[in-house]
This record gives C-alpha cells, structure tokens and sequence, in this order.
C-alpha cells in the first residue's frame, strides 16, 4: 500500500494509523481505545468532557492528564460532577493536574446537569445519530476522514437542544469517533478491524490534533 495509505509502522512491525505512534502512551490509547464502542453514560460524559477541554490544546497533554482529570471531576459521575458548586470552581482553578479553563469547568458542570435532565440515558441519545449502514468505506488516508458529517451536525445540534455546550459539529465527529459509532482507523490498520462496527454489534477518544 506504499504510496496509496498513509499508514505507517510501529516499532513491533504492526501498521496503524500514523498519529497513534509519537508516543508509547498514543499507541496504547489507539490500539485499545479509540473508536471502540462506549455505550455507557460515564463513559461517554467523560469523552464529550475530555474533547472540551483539548480544544485547542494536544490531545497527548489531555492523555497525560487524564488520571488527574478523573480525580478532579468525580470519576466522571454525572451527579456528583452537577453538585459542584462556586466554591469547586475555584478550587479547580488550582488544581495544576487539569487544564485550568474557567469556561471548560463551567462547561463540565453545565454538561453534567444537562445529562441528570435527559429523559433518555445519554447512550441512547448519543447512539440515535449513528451512520446507518452499510457504513462508508474504511479511508486510506488521513485526508479521507471527515472532521465533520451530516450526523455530527444533528447530534450537535440535539445535544445543545438538550442545553449541552461546547459542543460544536467538529466536537460531535470527534466523540463519535472516540466511541466507536464510526470506525476511522485506516484500511490496513492494526487496530481497525478491533473496533466492532456500530451496526454489526453494540459494544465499549478523536483523532488527535497534535
């Protein structure tokens, strides 16, 4: 596939993506993780929260804080997370082990109470504006894939119907394909035919922009 894919090699021979290989910790996340379906509300809380906060920021400095974001944020649980009040605001502020945005902690909180308000589970409403089958192509290059779709502009758009925020067309595309309801890894990838297609099985984070 020389000169047809932007595929490249790791250092154990397997061919990947090639943003999943600057780093040890970005292999791991895009072999075991990255669109792999998450069908559970914590865990979709936490991705939507995570592709907030790396707006303009790498997604490996998200990685790294990633244990750090969890401590901070309750573990990603919806109510405790939509309990904070002024005062953890502040205290957040501090806390050098996240990134330190007034408006993306505010967002987080904001988020979480619109998700204790759904009168579905966020899953079902996340999973509803997957692609229908038969799904797209598998790309062979990184132009190939989309950074926005027809159904990221719907889900956006649902979601701050819902009183979501931070939650943009090009955000929704990422946490759809962070949690499996497309499949954006490479023809030829490694990882690709790990990550069960949306249609095929229901099952359990974006193409990193640095």
């Amino acid at each position: 596939m020389t000169g047809l894919s932007d595929l490249a090699a790791g250092v154990d021979g397997r061919s990947r993506c090639p943003w999943g290989l600057s780093t040890p910790l970005y292999v791991e996340y895009h072999d075991t993780e990255w669109g792999r379906p998450v069908r559970d509300t914590v865990g979709l809380f936490e991705r939507m929260t995570l592709e907030a906060f790396q707006s303009g920021l790498s997604w490996l400095t998200i990685l790294r804080k990633r244990p750090a974001f969890r401590a901070a944020f309750a573990g990603f649980d919806p109510a405790a997370v939509a309990a904070f009040g002024a005062g953890t605001v502040e205290a957040l502020l501090l806390d050098a082990g996240i990134v330190r945005n007034r408006r993306k902690i505010e967002a987080t909180i904001a988020n979480a109470r619109a998700v204790l308000a759904l009168t579905e589970p966020l899953e079902e409403l996340v999973w509803s504006f997957a692609p229908p089958p038969p799904p797209r192509p598998a790309p062979t290059r990184l132009a190939d894939v989309p950074a926005v779709t027809a159904e990221s502009r719907a889900l956006a758009k649902a979601l701050r119907g819902h009183g979501f925020v931070f939650v943009g067309p090009t955000t929704a595309y990422a946490l759809m394909q962070a949690c499996g309801l497309v499949n954006d890894h490479l023809a030829g990838c490694a990882a690709r035919d790990a990550a069960v297609e949306p249609a095929a099985q229901p099952a359990g984070l974006t193409v990193p922009a640095g």
